[in-house]
């Protein structure tokens, strides 16, 4: 059985599916990273020269194959993945974690690496980016909320998540 993480952007999905996937010895996929792998393309360029819509019908098609050609693997999620296409069906047989946190600590995480998501570029203050989260996360929470287990982040290091996820899979 795969174990799939979902959350929002910043939400540390790869950096605790990296260390999950060292504490259990289990491989791992980042699927932005597979996505930029096959298409020999980083995600802002397919976005910015395809379009969303291009976008999330090959992130379909990679969690896809992912899924059907993988198993007891760690899937790292894109923080919209699960939102797209029919993505959640193709996750509901595998151990599904929600990375949670609260919209201040989001905030906070995400103006640290503004300068590195484009959709994040021209937010530079908190107020800004509480408003820009909140709003995501009302749309998007019905299907984060989806997953098998929800684990609440805020006062949480990677190794204390990862262990909370390996104690569930126990």
């Amino acid at each position: 059985m795969n174990i799939v993480l979902l959350g929002y952007m910043g939400s540390g999905k790869t950096t605790v599916g990296i260390r999950l996937s060292s504490m259990i010895n289990k491989q791992f996929f980042d699927l932005d990273d597979f996505i930029e792998e096959k298409y020999n393309q980083k995600i802002h360029n397919i976005f910015s020269t395809k379009g969303e819509i291009y976008f999330r019908k090959i992130e379909s098609e990679c969690l896809k194959i992912l899924m059907n050609n993988y198993d007891n693997v760690i899937i790292s999620l894109g923080g919209g993945t699960p939102c797209y296409s029919n993505n959640l069906e193709l996750i509901k047989n595998s151990k599904s974690f929600y990375l949670k946190y609260s919209v201040l600590n989001l905030s906070n995480r995400l103006l640290k690496i503004n300068s590195t998501r484009p959709i994040l570029s021209q937010i530079n203050d908190l107020p800004k980016m509480k408003d820009f989260v909140a709003k995501h996360l009302f749309e998007r929470n019905y299907y984060f909320n989806q997953a098998s287990k929800v684990i609440v982040c805020d006062s949480k290091n990677q190794d204390q998540i990862a262990s909370e996820i390996i104690t569930t899979l126990s």
